[in-house]
């Protein structure tokens, strides 16, 4: 109950009320202090000099007569008294009354503060009522949903588009995350069509000049189905992150990845061309291997006969993978790094990918804090650099 009732709201409140009171009553204070100190000299001073009949005195000390009335001092030292006891009656008379209206004064204005505190705390707080309850409706349904406050560039604006960029984000990764079990399910479903109608076409009257046939049928779906699990293994291990590191000396690994795709590079009628510098980098030697491997396994399947791929490693870039084939429109390049994404068939090699090549390394460029630029060629094929940030040699 506590914590319910003790809001933001009425701290604020409280916290404007306290200061008001506090200001308010010290002021009084002050105020009347000094004012008791001007009444008192003020007194001090009219007492101090009254008003005296001018007396001239001879060798006598009697009663002088003037005018026809007699002085006597002390008839006059009586009045000076009476005057004196009614002047600090009227000073205490005066403080008392101010005292009175200061203490009436702060009780009504703290009344007032504490009205003016919870409506300005209301007014204060109002925007992050708005975002509360949008974030209260918010699902997956309908993530399109903005604050979009308007008001001065304040604190609380900067917090409503900083929470709509959220969710902005937020909308495109469930987009995404839609998108990829779509295209995920329909890349599963096709190796698994061509089984069963393998297994229900070439096993219905079996014969023996058909069984090699329908065995590699089910071999080659199976194998991209395998593949295609693969990848979203790699995939979902890159996008999670480096379990260690390590150094790793870049160079030597591409000369391992070019050793495993002469065969597939000479089969397609493609030139590797390798310019290593030596580059030592801190990673995970598996998933960097496996980064060099995509893009290489793609620059030789997006080529052509008589192509070339370029690889090279250098301090300062990292890794770069040039190669020539078709055409690739600027303007689509961003779609080579999302999973599933297929801009034109393999010219050279087999036709067996499953999309997820760039996207892995993508994923695994992020884990090692690494940055994945591409860029078409003016000749055609694509160049893709990698830069892994080297380490300082000791």
């Amino acid at each position: 109950m506590r914590s319910r009732l003790w809001t933001v709201r009425m701290r604020l409140t409280a916290l404007y009320t306290g200061l008001f009171i506090v200001t308010v009553t010290g002021l009084l204070i002050v105020v009347n202090v000094l004012l008791k100190r001007v009444l008192v000299d003020k007194l001090a001073v009219g007492l101090s000099n009254p008003i005296q009949t001018t007396i001239h005195v001879g060798a006598d000390t009697g009663p002088v007569s003037g005018g026809g009335k007699s002085f006597d001092p002390k008839l006059e030292k009586l009045k000076q008294l009476e005057a004196q006891e009614k002047a600090q009656d009227v000073g205490q008379s005066v403080l008392a009354y101010q005292w009175a209206v200061t203490w009436i004064a702060v009780v009504v204005l703290a009344v007032i503060a504490v009205a003016v505190g919870w409506w300005l705390a209301g007014r204060v707080l109002r925007p992050l009522q708005v975002i509360t309850a949008t974030a209260r409706r918010l699902s997956l349904s309908n993530l399109d949903e903005r604050i979009a406050l308007a008001g001065p560039l304040d604190e609380l604006k900067e917090l409503a588009d900083t929470f709509d960029a959220m969710l902005e984000r937020l909308e495109r990764a469930a987009v995404g995350q839609r998108q990829f079990v779509a295209n995920a399910s329909h890349e599963l479903r096709t190796p698994l069509a061509i089984q069963r109608a393998a297994i229900e076409i070439g096993l219905e009257n079996p014969s023996l000049d058909r069984i090699p046939e329908t065995r590699e049928q089910l071999l080659q779906a199976n194998l991209r189905t395998e593949k295609l699990i693969e990848g979203l293994l790699m995939l979902a291990q890159g996008e999670r992150g480096l379990d260690h590191r390590e150094p790793v000396q870049l160079e030597r690994i591409i000369v391992e990845i070019t050793d495993q795709h002469r065969d597939l590079a000479d089969s397609g009628g493609v030139a590797l061309e390798v310019e290593l510098e030596p580059v030592t980098v801190s990673a995970d030697p598996v998933l960097l291997a496996r980064l060099a491997g995509n893009l290489v396994h793609n620059a030789i399947k997006h080529n052509h006969r008589g192509g070339r791929v370029l690889i090279r490693t250098s301090p300062d870039v990292g890794l770069t993978v040039r190669n020539t084939g078709p055409g690739v429109p600027a303007h689509r390049v961003p779609e080579l790094f999302e999973p599933f994404r297929r801009l034109h068939a393999p010219r050279t090699g087999t036709s067996d990918g499953v999309g997820l090549g760039l996207s892995i390394v993508a994923a695994i460029a992020d884990a090692h804090d690494a940055k994945v630029s591409a860029a078409p060629n003016t000749d055609g094929g694509l160049t893709v650099s990698v830069s892994v940030p080297a380490l300082t040699p000791t």
